[in-house]
């Protein structure tokens, strides 16, 4: 009996820091970043999923500074090659995403890419 006493306030301090993590990673969802990327398909990947996501991009992304990222982001079809897309990263990846025209693209962004 004295065992579960002792164990008590450990069980505690591990569900308060459960309950503060949910907490924190719902908050951070709220953050954030966009980036730009043009769609390259030859680094495409076909993936076995059980939900709509078929295929998974793992391309160089660049914020609005220029500054660049790898992003990996599932899609349910294959994009439109040379497409320039603006996706919304989020604290878990990809959010959202859209395609945009080059003249959108910020002008450090452009500077990555020749048109």
């Amino acid at each position: 009996m004295e065992d579960i006493k002792e164990k008590i306030p450990i069980i505690i301090v591990a569900v308060v820091a459960i309950i503060i993590c949910g907490i924190a990673i719902f908050f951070l969802e709220d953050y954030k970043v966009i980036y730009y990327t043009k769609i390259d398909n030859t680094k495409i990947e076909k993936i076995s999923s059980s939900d709509d996501m078929k295929y998974e991009y793992t391309l160089d992304c660049y914020n609005e500074k220029g500054i660049k990222k790898e992003v990996k982001f599932k899609t349910s079809r294959e994009l439109k090659e040379d497409a320039y897309l603006m996706l919304e990263l989020k604290t878990m990846g990809v959010h959202s995403w859209k395609e945009v025209e080059y003249n959108e693209l910020p002008d450090k962004v452009k500077t990555n890419y020749n048109k």
